[in-house]
């Protein structure tokens, strides 16, 4: 479904991807993992258009994505739950969730929101209420559903457990295994909670300084003890 190939990013001077090349297979869970500024963010920022790659080649579902703007990259099926959350706070839960809708048909937006209130049971309960008024955990919760208004066939979710309470951690958790179970949208998991990967991802990618160091699947990394330390920061 998507092919990263060969793709070096910038950031005016500074070249931030080095020659990266990534796969997510349709109905598929793939993890991007590392430490903290190694361009995994950047990563999600080229896929999506934000911060345009000056070599290499993007595709997805065989087309080349690579010189789009991120509104049609948006409108081809492509979702992103960022880092941060980056709610609309002035706006209520309900309007947060409609505003990632308005391309699609009224009929589609009811059914997607009901499915998103499905999934997160609090933002039923929270949705006249102002974005702001949300709590963290809540707040990632939003910043998850609105990626899912559009139905995407790719999802890019970035850090989605970051400061999270081991409890909604795991609320997270299974909102990520029950989209992989309906086998409608393919995942891309930008993650640092290692358990968390190695529950949910299909297929993982360790990076450092801007190019993809490792890949394999959940299991050979979990027993890949150099990787973890040199890589993830994991103790033996």
């Amino acid at each position: 479904m998507l092919k990263l190939e060969n793709i070096h990013t910038y950031y005016g001077k500074s070249h931030i991807l080095h020659g990266v090349c990534l796969e997510v297979a349709e109905n598929s869970e793939v993890a991007l993992s590392g430490r903290n500024g190694v361009g995994k963010t950047t990563t999600l920022r080229s896929i999506t258009g934000f911060t345009p790659l000056r070599e290499g080649a993007i595709k997805f579902e065989g087309v080349d994505i690579s010189g789009l703007a991120p509104y049609q990259i948006g409108r081809m099926g492509i979702t992103l739950a960022p880092q941060g959350r980056r709610i609309f706070p002035s706006l209520t839960v309900r309007e947060n969730l409609s505003v990632a809708a308005f391309n699609s048909a009224k009929s589609s937006r009811s059914s997607n929101l009901e499915k998103i209130f499905s999934l997160f049971p609090i933002l039923r309960e929270r949705s006249n209420l102002r974005a702001k008024t949300l709590s963290g955990g809540e707040m990632q919760m939003l910043a998850i559903g609105r990626a899912l208004m559009a139905a995407p066939k790719l999802l890019l979710m970035d850090e989605p457990t970051e400061g999270l309470a081991p409890l909604l951690v795991q609320e997270i958790k299974q909102v990520i295994l029950t989209i992989k179970a309906e086998k409608k949208s393919s995942i891309l998991l930008v993650e640092q909670n290692f358990s968390l990967i190695l529950e949910v991802a299909d297929y993982v990618y360790v990076m450092s300084k801007g190019s993809v160091v490792y890949e394999s699947k959940p299991k050979d990394l979990m027993d890949n003890e150099e990787i973890k330390v040199k890589y993830l920061g994991l103790r033996k």
